[in-house]
């Protein structure tokens, strides 16, 4: 009786095991869209987190750029005995004939050298933050362009299987007519070899997106994606109108390498105006109290060091120049976005124009040739190597389409790149 209970236990135990496990359906991979993906990258990107802690540095510099001078204590006991004194008492002479010292010294500064030293601190921190920027737009085009190459590697493949299902069903007829005797050995031969095209086109294009996907989670940080996890969103042209001079004007704005420069500019204003402030000598005040031979005084002292030979005339100089430097620096950057986003503009109207090429017929084109090829190969009214050769161009348009596809959304990216914003007008 017991072992029949417990036969029938574990049989439930086991029945509902089961069930669990048939009921379970397994999980879908991950699926990312762009404007996701670059916000996971500005999220855990390790290089860009690293570059943000410069901001928090600069700021920590802050602080100790507006910190005051420590005052100084100092203090003395002169002329203790080593042995006790032949006369008197011990603590007689200790009061009659020693000498006791403590004082207090501090630092006055002049020039308003903290204030301005606090002002060249927060400069560098502006500049700093307007790199950490620059460094975030420039993420944000990597990540995008990895992405395009991931969509284009995915419908490489689909293209690749497609036609390699659509081949192989050539193979098998060009197998029946080898066999009824209605085609040659030879020409059998040629088609069956030609799949093997097909197939390494399948594989080739499945290795492509693989290291995509590889190259990609590596930016948008490793451990913030699973491994197998899937990109979507649009593959495809579509027109986009701009100006060049709106965005000309939207970068100047815009581009945080440009602001930094101009803030650069700031911050080595406000490094001069510190090197002229450090020229200027410095007051040192003290008081002292004293004990001499029986008697308590106290003592106020000042010492201004004489600005004779040293009154930091090197750093003002360097300083001045180095005001013009970064002058001539925020012109030649305001110079490098124009210029960038006028290669940017043209590169994405010449890529725009070659995928318009595609989509004014030569696809449709191209297919219509090889799908008639294929019908008269089929029927015998069509040679073997007019066949081929309209497989052949046919599967390189397809491909030359997608790569131009790419090629205008990887411009498109590098436009938002130039201008400094992904919201274009």
């Amino acid at each position: 009786m017991k072992a029949r209970r417990k036969g029938w236990i574990a049989s439930v135990v086991f029945g509902c095991a089961l069930s669990s496990a048939v009921g379970q359906t397994p999980q879908s991979p991950v699926t990312i869209r762009l404007d996701q993906a670059i916000q996971m990258a500005l999220q855990h990107n390790h290089s860009l987190l690293a570059g943000q802690t410069m901001v928090q540095q600069n700021q920590a510099q802050e602080v100790t750029a507006n910190l005051r001078p420590n005052p100084t204590l100092f203090t003395d006991w002169e002329y203790l005995p080593l042995v006790h004194p032949a006369n008197g008492g011990f603590l007689d002479y200790l009061h009659d004939s020693t000498e006791a010292d403590i004082g207090l010294s501090y630092l006055f500064e002049r020039g308003k050298k903290r204030q301005l030293r606090l002002q060249a601190a927060k400069d560098a921190t502006a500049v700093t933050r307007s790199q950490v920027a620059d460094s975030e737009r420039s993420l944000s085009f990597q990540v995008a362009q990895l992405f395009i190459n991931t969509q284009l590697a995915q419908s490489t493949i689909d293209l690749a299987r497609q036609d390699l299902k659509s081949y192989q069903d050539t193979v098998n007829i060009s197998e029946q007519k080898y066999k009824s005797g209605g085609e040659s050995e030879n020409d059998y031969l040629k088609i069956k070899l030609q799949l093997l095209q097909f197939e390494q086109d399948v594989q080739l294009a499945q290795l492509a997106k693989i290291q995509a996907l590889s190259d990609l989670r590596q930016l948008l940080g490793y451990e913030s994606v699973p491994a197998d996890y899937e990109v979507e969103g649009a593959f495809d042209y579509q027109p986009f109108i701009l100006t060049l001079g709106e965005l000309q004007a939207k970068a100047v704005v815009n581009r945080p390498d440009l602001r930094a420069a101009a803030q650069g500019v700031t911050a080595a204003g406000s490094q001069h105006a510190l090197a002229k402030a450090n020229g200027k000598v410095d007051v040192t005040g003290a008081t002292n109290y004293s004990h001499v031979n029986g008697i308590s005084a106290i003592t106020f002292a000042v010492s201004v060091p004489l600005p004779i030979f040293d009154r930091n005339q090197g750093e003002i100089a360097r300083t001045n120049f180095a005001i013009t430097q970064a002058q001539e620096q925020q012109a030649a950057a305001r110079g490098q976005v124009l210029t960038d986003v006028r290669d940017a503009y043209e590169a994405l109207d010449t890529a725009g124009r070659v995928a318009q090429y595609y989509r004014s017929g030569y696809l449709e084109v191209s297919q219509k040739n090889r799908d008639i090829s294929e019908y008269a190969y089929r029927r015998g009214a069509a040679s073997l190597l007019d066949y081929l050769d309209a497989e052949r161009s046919y599967r390189a348009t397809q491909l030359a389409w997608r790569q131009a596809v790419a090629s205008y959304l990887t411009a498109l990216e590098q436009l938002r790149e130039a201008v400094g914003t992904r919201s274009l007008p």
